[in-house]
């Protein structure tokens, strides 16, 4: 009998490369792999571009339940930590 195999790392930290996604899917895929997420995990996403569209939309879904933070900001290769908080008790 096999186990389900989870994917977890140690530091928490998944990397989500935008760049293999075809551009109708990518916003779906991206909420869905946030949706995922639990409080303390990170998704560090990469990008050929600064998705600003897409921050102000992860802005107005999660409000303050993720935090974003630039790793890299150089052209075509954006780094931004999108970071999962507990929620306030």
């Amino acid at each position: 009998m096999s186990t389900a195999h989870l994917h977890l790392q140690a530091d928490r930290l998944y990397h989500f490369d935008a760049r293999g996604i075809a551009k109708r899917f990518r916003h779906a895929a991206i909420f869905g792999a946030l949706d995922a997420l639990a409080p303390g995990d990170t998704m560090r996403f990469h990008n050929d571009h600064d998705p600003l569209p897409l921050l102000q939309q992860l802005r107005d879904r999660y409000g303050d339940r993720v935090t974003i933070a630039y790793v890299g900001r150089e052209p075509g290769n954006i780094t931004i930590d999108f970071a999962v908080v507990a929620p306030a008790a």
